[in-house]
């Protein structure tokens, strides 16, 4: 018995190859989080030797979680909300809840996205000028003191018009003809940039010395604990998993794909990208503090600051700086892009799948709104505030928490784990078994519970980047609980009537196929 009828995966749409999928989920997987995150989380965690917990998480946590979200989807053949539908009518609302978590995300990411697209032109004549840390406060985003205004940026509410109508352009024209094609051309040319890019930060003068501060191994690091969360918790970001993105993808590909192996190629490919990412940056680094004179150290910087601040001083001293600015940012903008339509299209599959919509109706249904929040909460001088506290608190006590959650419930309550794994291993050339459910039901949850857990304490024992109560209970608190209490709302919704809820194949089936 199969999950849905062929002519529901016709309406619903398919990645033409499992190429294709596998592009198109490196482009969720590659954002920014990994051109600006990785290099300063690796570096503050024992240079070279982060290496060896890196890779330990990308293995017994990374790709075990990747695999789960990998299964449910392709099995069921639907969204995230429908695909746990299927699995336990119980479990639904943990799929509206990430549901409610891409819905965040969006709206904030695509005002990131649009700060990097001026800042390709604006690398050309280097706009910025001697201060780049003012331009980009003071003059671009001209951020006023903490609070809400309502006054508008045109430099930022014009690109993330641009930024929301390529996306909803992309999104329109369906799963293969806008996703799978957008990807099938972004990536190899992200790829292309990048490589370029560091490239020609290595033949900078001091790029050795950035190397060296990035790769010098600290082998005390290993035995501290913190060291061990933040491989789990860069692992876990920067795969794409646990917020409906892979189930949703996944749910678009061919019944006899090897998903497994799939996996495989795309988490050391976001892995591979994220090494590369770490050499260019410090490399260029290394640059820096030999023009200006000073440690490396002195000039690290991670997120938004090395992006906005950091680089563009690199540029406006750096040999072929314009050369050096346009591909920075536009590989920004390349990977912001792809990450941002795989997120937007959680929510897309959803209210399709629940209210079986066309995809064009979903589409202005979910990105009318989210585009117009985006840009009423973005666009204004206090926009950047907001984006941090929103970026902050969702990503740790929204993502890390369904997670977790997810991992427990289908693992201990549902007991679903040998029937996704069977499913997986009739058409995978890795095979899963005890090992793997092991991973996905005691490994992954303890050591991203202990991430969670740090991050909540840390958080209370000093509120979060010195913002004002309210506005860390309201875009803080306020949003991780609000998309959490919407997510089971959602679920108590009734389905239209043309949705088959049944699952996939019998359980026995599935256990047969187990690897013991």
């Amino acid at each position: 018995m199969t999950t849905a009828p062929p002519e529901q995966d016709k309406r619903r749409g398919a990645f033409s190859s499992r190429r294709v999928f596998i592009l198109a989920a490196i482009g969720s997987a590659v954002g920014l989080g990994n051109i600006w995150r990785f290099p300063y989380v690796a570096y503050e965690n024992g240079g070279g030797a982060f290496v060896i917990p890196y890779l330990v998480a990308l293995v017994t946590a990374g790709l075990p979680f990747l695999f789960l979200d990998y299964a449910l989807g392709h099995r069921h053949r639907g969204s995230a909300p429908l695909s746990f539908a299927r699995q336990s009518r119980g479990t639904e609302g943990l799929g509206w809840w990430q549901v409610g978590i891409c819905f965040m995300i969006a709206i904030y990411y695509a005002a990131v996205i649009a700060y990097a697209l001026r800042y390709t032109f604006f690398s050309v004549g280097q706009s910025w000028g001697d201060d780049p840390e003012g331009y980009f406060f003071e003059q671009f985003l001209q951020v006023e003191g903490s609070g809400i205004t309502a006054d508008v940026v045109v430099g930022v509410l014009v690109p993330q018009l641009v930024v929301w109508a390529a996306v909803l352009l992309i999104m329109g024209l369906g799963v293969q003809k806008g996703i799978g094609a957008s990807s099938v051309v972004f990536i190899p040319l992200l790829i292309l940039a990048f490589v370029v890019l560091v490239v020609r930060s290595l033949f900078l003068p001091g790029a050795a010395a950035g190397l060296d501060e990035l790769f010098t191994p600290d082998w005390g690091a290993l035995t501290d604990a913190s060291v061990w969360a933040a491989a789990f918790g860069q692992i876990f970001f920067s795969l794409s998993i646990g917020f409906g993105i892979m189930i949703t993808y996944a749910s678009y590909v061919g019944r006899r794909t090897d998903m497994t192996g799939s996996g495989f190629v795309v988490g050391f490919a976001n892995s591979g990208f994220e090494l590369l990412a770490g050499i260019g940056v410090f490399a260029a680094l290394g640059f820096m503090a030999q023009a200006n004179g000073v440690a490396v150290d002195d000039v690290v910087d991670d997120g938004i600051g090395l992006a906005f601040v950091a680089f563009p001083a690199i540029i406006s001293e750096a040999p072929g700086g314009a050369l050096i600015g346009v591909l920075f940012f536009g590989s920004l903008v390349i990977a912001g892009l792809t990450s941002l339509v795989s997120v937007l299209e959680v929510v897309v599959s959803a209210v399709r799948d629940k209210l079986a919509l066309t995809r064009l109706t979903a589409v202005a249904v979910v990105g009318g709104p989210a585009a117009l929040i985006s840009l009423v909460l973005f666009s204004t001088t206090s926009g950047l505030s907001v984006l941090d506290i929103v970026d902050y608190f969702i990503n740790r006590f929204g993502i890390l928490l369904v997670a977790v959650v997810s991992m427990v419930v289908l693992a201990w309550f549902v007991r679903a784990l040998p029937g996704l794994a069977g499913h997986l291993n009739r058409h995978g050339s890795i095979r899963l078994g005890r090992v793997w459910m092991a991973l996905v039901a005691i490994v992954a949850p303890l050591a991203l519970a202990f991430v969670l857990v740090r991050d909540f304490l840390d958080t209370l024992e000093e509120p979060y980047g010195g913002y004002p109560g309210w506005m860390l209970g309201v875009f803080g608190w306020g949003a991780a609980g609000l998309v959490l209490v919407l997510g089971f709302v959602l679920a108590a919704l009734p389905w239209h009537r043309s949705v088959d809820l049944s699952p996939g194949e019998t359980a026995g089936t599935e256990r047969e196929e187990v690897d013991r």
